[in-house]
């Protein structure tokens, strides 16, 4: 049966007595202290359009944000249109985030502002695309890749957005892969000082996972990550019939996707409200830690083997690398990294420092790849390789096995 937890009545009185009184706790980010690299007339906050809303509306009108609808979130190479992509996940944390920033009184604009970019810079099939990425990336420049770092890349470089310093820290210290008890903020005051610690996460292994947000949001967003998709990824493996939905051990924060959303999230609003800090109480940051450990076993290391991505996607990943990397430098105009990407980026009207086709050559293919979806990833290989012998192969609705549930 499954338990849902509720707010104490002691902590329901105390919220509804400072709403009722103005007496809301002030933790939030204010609009009035939204940092940008450049004053602006038109990101200038409005009593109908705040400072981190223009964040927002740059974020979802960025090219790259329609992306999100076929790019890989835990699945690959499955036609299912009932398991998620990254566009549901990064709806997902946004919701989350959002109830529990807006329990907490906190900056709701700033929120989504930070959950809807976060994932934007994330290459093609999942975590196994970002690892051969890195791979490459390491072979031939000695610099990480890690798709926090360049999801700032890609608004505050490839695309020079002149989004806020708060949502971009938010953006960087997002890591949904570690786990805390509890989340403090950890301020940036200057761009100068955040280009510094963009360079030191290309240059120090691990470094990228260590950059924490400098706001509340961003820790709310940061947790709220990993109660999106742990739950979540549970239902899309029963849904490709990798796992049953009761395959799981009764943490204490249950183990169906409503009990783990609501649980945690009624646990973040008992320990956190009016506090400068994000927190679970051990018990449940345990049964956090527990179930993701489960996940790991049960999930994510057998979707990366059972789509055989080391044995086709990395070795395409690198032909492809390399084969962009000629074009680019001998200046192959016609090739698609010209044609379809920084032809597709330079038509940006926002002011840059230095024209993009001036980036290291190396940068750019980074960049291309890192933008692309699934799909196309391996459209392009075809295109560039028909005769390569590498090629994956989907699993449809109807390839000899029980049909998936479409509903």
């Amino acid at each position: 049966m499954p338990r849902f937890e509720s707010l104490s009545e002691e902590m329901t009185r105390r919220i509804e007595s400072d709403r009722q009184h103005g007496t809301s706790p002030k933790v939030f980010c204010p609009n009035t202290s939204v940092i940008r690299r450049a004053a602006s007339p038109r990101d200038a906050g409005s009593v109908w359009r705040p400072a981190f809303l223009h964040d927002v509306d740059k974020i979802m009108h960025c090219p790259y944000f329609n992306r999100y609808t076929d790019k890989t979130q835990v699945f690959s190479l499955i036609r299912n249109d009932d398991v998620t992509r990254r566009s549901l996940h990064v709806q997902l944390v946004s919701r989350i985030a959002r109830t529990i920033g807006s329990a907490l009184n906190l900056n709701l604009d700033l929120i989504e502002a930070i959950a809807l970019g976060h994932d934007i810079g994330h290459p093609p099939f999942a975590h196994s695309g970002e690892v051969f990425l890195n791979e490459i990336s390491m072979q031939h420049t000695g610099r990480h890749f890690s798709h926090n770092i360049h999801s700032v890349r890609v608004l505050d470089g490839i695309y020079p957005f002149n989004i806020s310093l708060q949502t971009l820290v938010g953006i960087a210290g997002h890591n949904g892969e570690i786990e805390l008890e509890e989340y403090r903020p950890v301020p940036v005051d200057s761009f100068a000082e955040f280009d510094r610690m963009m360079e030191r996460a290309y240059t120090e292994d691990g470094y990228a996972n260590r950059i924490q947000p400098s706001t509340l949001e961003g820790n709310v967003v940061r947790v709220a990550d990993i109660i999106a998709y742990l739950g979540k990824d549970r239902q899309d493996a029963a849904r490709v019939k990798m796992t049953a939905e009761d395959a799981y051990a009764e943490h204490e924060i249950g183990s169906l996707n409503a009990e783990i959303i609501n649980n945690l999230v009624v646990n973040i609003i008992e320990n956190s409200y009016g506090k400068p800090y994000i927190k679970l109480d051990t018990v449940h940051f345990e049964a956090l830690r527990a179930s993701k450990a489960e996940n790991y076993k049960l999930i994510y290391n057998e979707a990366a083997k059972a789509a055989h991505l080391s044995d086709t996607v990395r070795p395409m990943m690198q032909e492809m690398y390399g084969q962009l990397l000629d074009d680019l430098r001998e200046n192959h105009t016609t090739s698609p990294i010209f044609t379809h990407h920084i032809a597709y980026v330079t038509r940006s009207y926002y002011p840059r420092v230095k024209p993009y086709a001036d980036c290291d050559p190396n940068q750019i293919v980074v960049d291309y790849i890192a933008s692309m979806t699934d799909d196309y990833f391996i459209d392009l290989h075809h295109y560039l390789f028909p005769n390569s012998p590498y090629k994956v192969v989907y699993k449809g609705y109807f390839d000899g096995r029980e049909a998936p549930a479409h509903v």
